[in-house]
């Protein structure tokens, strides 16, 4: 059975969403102009961001560092446990820089909540979010930026539970080059 038959309907297709990703890192690259002192920090929210961060990083056009960092709530299952928690801590110090902490989606806001809250207590002098998806329709949590941040969304989200381009279910479907709805049947 091919991937591509677990997948009810595509929602965004590989050039829509390429040609999105492009618009956003123009949108950084002008917020933050290539005299940023320091240069600004990208942070990947792994493991469903790390397609959006690779595809982003590659055209923003000025000095940056990237980090990882890993942050859990879903587990296996299609509800956020709404206790997210950090299982990989970044490698590089964030004090006194600005940091865009790149999101695969953002539904309920309890995992950017508590990364934000986490890169602030690390001494971040802003914290920006750029999130592949944003599904308002879910929101249980208001996250407030830090310092000068802002708020980068690729597409806004129906209420579908998607896969693809990263995201996942059970930790399969990352590898699609598309963003669909899985079939209720695959899960």
């Amino acid at each position: 059975m091919s991937l591509d038959s677990y997948i009810e309907k595509v929602v965004w297709s590989q050039d829509e969403i390429q040609e999105r990703v492009k618009q956003l890192a123009y949108e950084i690259t002008n917020d933050f102009n290539a005299n940023s002192e320091p240069p600004p920090l990208v942070v990947g929210v792994a493991t469903g961001a790390f397609l959006f961060l690779a595809d982003l990083v590659r055209n923003v056009n000025i000095p940056l560092s990237v980090d990882i960092v890993r942050a859990q709530s879903y587990g296996s299952g299609t509800l956020s446990s709404g206790a997210p928690q950090i299982s990989l801590d970044l490698k590089l110090d964030v004090k006194g820089k600005h940091v865009i902490l790149v999101e695969d989606i953002v539904d309920t806001g309890n995992t950017l909540s508590c990364l934000i809250a986490h890169l602030e207590s690390k001494g971040a002098s802003s914290v920006s979010v750029c999130t592949f998806l944003d599904k308002p329709a879910r929101r249980k949590v208001n996250f407030e930026l830090v310092g000068k941040g802002k708020f980068y969304r690729g597409f806004e989200c129906p209420d579908y539970f998607v896969v693809g381009y990263g995201m996942d279910f059970a930790e399969l479907y990352r590898n699609l080059p598309y963003i669909g709805v899985l079939k209720p049947e695959h899960y």
